[in-house]
């Protein structure tokens, strides 16, 4: 083992703790002693209770509901690490939030992925490790090096052990396309893509489809599935274009607003997730599946800290 850092030490937020133990227990060691609380008038103070000095310090927190709280909590975070000698700083977001304001799209518009990405490397991260960023070139965002996970593994392995038959991926609209094809590589099956358009403005979608999806079980991806509209209209017209069951997964499931009502109302016989976001503080639902990223993040922590390839994960 690299013996340049004393340590390797994990430290979570309040984002999702729950999988940050995850990650500490397949790594065999404790979480870092730190406790993130407020001032009554809402201020974030931290509070950590053991030494970092000389330390390889991973840091895991999803900049998820609520965004300005998680985010703040982890640029402070890194901010203390910094000030208390830590060695190396590496920023784990399971989830990267403000990833979908990566471009202006319009006049006037703010690149906001490429502001959070300067307030983490201002605060102090020298590295970052995260899971299906909103788009690919966010990376080029960081003047330090990342780390960019892939949730479609980890979704193929589960539909692998499902042995559904006849089955067809789906991309839900042609941004998704890359990211279909890749599972309906690792799963053996042929690619379909929803073909979405507004003929004129106020106008219902047009849906037309590009592939077979008649008789068969469809599996509809995408990364982030936020209010749901895009994934339920999209399964209510595969269901019209004669789907069999419509299967729905995602790397990151912010389920805001609305989203549980409309899934639950679906045609969608299931919702496959990961834990990159907690659900812990949101409604059950019976359709919902989640799976841990824990042992791929924990591996790609190890691997990090060893120097080690972390590309060889998907290998």
């Amino acid at each position: 083992m690299d013996r340049r850092f004393k340590s390797l030490k994990i430290f979570t937020g309040n984002s999702n703790p729950i999988l940050a133990q995850e990650i500490a227990e397949y790594l065999g060691i404790e979480l870092g002693k730190c406790k993130v609380d407020r001032f009554s008038d809402g201020e974030i103070f931290l509070t950590v209770d053991e030494s970092v000095r000389g330390a390889d310090v991973f840091i895991i927190q999803s900049t998820s509901t609520p965004v300005n709280d998680n985010l703040m909590e982890l640029l402070i975070m890194i901010d203390a690490m910094r000030r208390a000698s830590a060695k190396r700083i590496t920023a784990v977001l399971p989830y990267y939030g403000y990833a979908r304001q990566d471009r202006k799209a319009r006049a006037r518009d703010p690149i906001t992925a490429k502001l959070v990405a300067n307030l983490i490397i201002q605060a102090g991260a020298r590295r970052v490790l995260t899971m299906d960023l909103h788009a690919g070139q966010i990376q080029g965002f960081f003047d330090i090096p990342v780390d960019h996970l892939l949730g479609v593994p980890i979704l193929a392995e589960y539909y692998l052990n499902k042995k559904l038959d006849d089955v067809v991926v789906v991309s839900p609209d042609m941004g998704g396309v890359t990211r279909a094809r890749n599972l309906a590589e690792r799963i053996g099956a042929p690619l379909a893509i929803i073909d979405k358009r507004r003929p004129m403005p106020n106008v219902s979608e047009v849906m037309n489809l590009i592939g077979d999806v008649k008789g068969k079980n469809v599996i509809m991806t995408d990364d982030i599935i936020d209010t749901a509209g895009t994934i339920v209209s999209g399964a209510q017209a595969l269901k019209d274009f004669g789907a069999k069951d419509v299967y729905a997964c995602c790397t990151h499931a912010v389920l805001s607003g609305p989203a549980f009502e409309r899934i639950k109302n679906s045609p969608i016989t299931e919702l496959v997730t990961t834990n990159t976001i907690s659900t812990t503080n949101k409604p059950e639902m019976d359709k919902l599946k989640v799976l841990s990223v824990a042992p791929i993040m924990g591996e790609a922590i190890l691997r990090i800290h060893e120097d080690l390839s972390v590309s060889k994960l998907f290998d």
